[in-house]
């Protein structure tokens, strides 16, 4: 893509899906990829496909995630996007879910979005530059019935995504939420016949990640909301 600004991009959480789409998308543009998911053995085939080096990590170890930007660094580059797609559901009753089970989805994705925004921001306020993305969900806009720990995971994942824009923005730094508002389409989610585009495709999705990464500054974008055309709201 001419003009692009960026250069190396760190997606964590990574998965087949919009991570895996993202990772095509960038590679395709000559962006240098980092991968990093706690399962390192499942990110082989889209790092071998799209050329990015594979880290494992926990996103909710303060430790780990420090590791991770130091072996991005010193095995690929340092990133100037940073893109965080972690997260953990945790589905009952809010009278007989496990608290544990609770503790640690909130930590995976709330406080891991932090420990990452952390790491990024060390790196780029010195430089004036780079870009954080989050990707949300509807339940980051509205909690659903015994889905408190996903509802409040990404509810705080948004008011981290708004807090770190106001304070990032101004110095040069790109922060941006993603809503994604709908189910993504996948091998075991394919669209109904009779409903050809009511999910998400990923690679559209990624492709609108590419857009904002590539507005000016003067008008950048916060909070964008994607959901397919058949979408009541």
């Amino acid at each position: 893509m001419a003009g692009f600004p960026f250069r190396c991009a760190l997606i964590i959480g990574s998965g087949p899906g919009i991570s895996g789409s993202l990772a095509r998308r960038f590679s395709k543009i000559g962006v240098q990829v980092g991968l990093a998911a706690r399962d390192v053995e499942k990110l082989k085939p889209l790092a071998e496909e799209t050329g990015a080096t594979a880290f494992a990590a926990d996103a909710s170890q303060p430790e780990q995630v420090a590791k991770l930007f130091l072996d991005m660094e010193h095995q690929v580059a340092e990133p100037d996007i940073v893109i965080y797609n972690a997260s953990s559901r945790v589905h009952g009753p809010l009278a007989s879910v496990d608290p544990a089970a609770v503790e640690k989805a909130i930590s995976i994705t709330t406080f891991g979005a932090f420990l990452a925004a952390q790491q990024a921001a060390k790196r780029m306020e010195p430089k004036g530059r780079g870009a954080i993305f989050f990707t949300g969900a509807s339940a980051g806009m509205k909690g659903f019935a015994q889905s408190a720990a996903f509802a409040m995971g990404k509810f705080g994942l948004r008011g981290l995504a708004q807090s770190a824009a106001r304070e990032l923005g101004p110095k040069g730094i790109h922060v941006a939420h993603f809503n994604i508002d709908g189910g993504v389409r996948s091998a075991r989610r394919p669209d109904p016949s009779d409903q050809p585009d009511s999910t998400l495709d990923p690679d559209a999705i990624a492709q609108t990640y590419l857009d904002v990464l590539a507005q000016p500054r003067s008008a950048w974008s916060h909070e964008i909301d994607l959901r397919p055309w058949t979408e009541r709201f």
